[in-house]
């Protein structure tokens, strides 16, 4: 179990329309001294940003720049938090070292497109400043605040280290583009992408499709462990080598094949992201999309 956590929180382990025309870009000349956080990031480059600065090309990248401002404002706290939870004790932290995403304006232009990027990095800086240093404690500690794009309908329960990730129901999930997905590769392929995580044993094609064995899910319908062959995977390292969106699949013969029909996007801890964007719409606030997703927490100032 240490060790699927280990690999979900790498996964985790990313006034300025004058300005812009002015000088090409939309930092804004008057941001007041008192929206400084005084934590700074120190770039691949050497120059520090500091840490409220770097989250709006973070979140930029995390999250889509339409989803709404409450849903902004609550994945705005759970970059910060993450950031800060690194951060630890400390002032400054090296970018490498937190295994993020960022994106500066140029990049997120592209991203967005010209014709939208003002209003998109508004939306995203208006979630980063309204939520100004505020991150999420559980018993006084900060959290690790997991986060995926879409549940299966039902967020998972976290383990004794994550007692605040209770499973909870996020039906509207369903809904978000990319939820379902249907790929299959003939036996041959199949085998190879399973080999490449093997360590005790080559599949081989003859056992195909008869010697997959479904053992165990969680409640919410994530694959915990799975045989192929004659051997044991996680539901993780099966995601991993065959390129799945998420850990929530089937896998069958068909027509000669394998297919697997997979639901969700991405490892379903946390918050997810489109269903902070439901929520967001029918005028829940930042913090109880926060609370709803993430149980017993406080919200403090970092």
């Amino acid at each position: 179990m240490r060790r699927v956590w280990t690999g979900v929180l790498l996964a985790l382990l990313i006034p300025y329309v004058v300005t812009l025309a002015l000088s090409g870009t939309i930092k804004g000349e008057d941001r007041k001294p008192e929206l400084i956080s005084g934590k700074q990031v120190i770039l691949g480059n050497g120059q520090k940003m500091d840490v409220e600065e770097y989250l709006i090309g973070v979140v930029g990248r995390q999250i889509p720049a339409d989803y709404g401002t409450e849903a902004l404002k609550a994945q705005a706290v759970v970059a910060r938090t993450y950031i800060y939870k690194q951060l630890g004790e400390l002032d400054e932290i090296q970018e490498a070292d937190l295994n993020m995403e960022y994106s500066g304006e140029r990049q997120l232009e592209q991203l967005w497109g010209s014709e939208t990027f003002v209003a998109c990095y508004k939306n995203i800086q208006e979630g980063v400043d309204q939520t100004r240093g505020i991150v999420m404690s559980y018993e006084g500690n900060l959290i690790d605040p997991l986060f995926h794009q879409a549940s299966t309908g039902r967020t998972r329960n976290g383990d004794e280290y994550h007692p605040y990730l209770e499973s909870v129901e996020s039906v509207q999930d369903v809904e978000a583009e990319g939820y379902l997905t249907v790929d299959s590769w003939d036996l041959a392929t199949f085998a190879s992408f399973i080999n490449r995580i093997s360590k005790e044993g080559e599949v081989s094609v003859s056992q195909l499709p008869e010697s997959i064995q479904l053992i165990s899910r969680d409640e919410s319908g994530y694959v915990e462990s799975i045989q192929i062959g004659n051997h044991t995977y996680t539901g993780e390292q099966v995601q991993s080598a065959l390129g799945l969106p998420s850990c929530s699949f089937t896998l069958e013969g068909y027509e000669g094949k394998i297919r697997a029909v997979c639901k969700g996007i991405g490892h379903g801890y946390g918050m997810s992201q489109y269903g902070a964007k439901m929520m967001a719409e029918q005028g829940a606030a930042f913090d109880s999309i926060l609370s709803y997703y993430f149980k017993n927490i406080e919200l403090i100032s970092g």
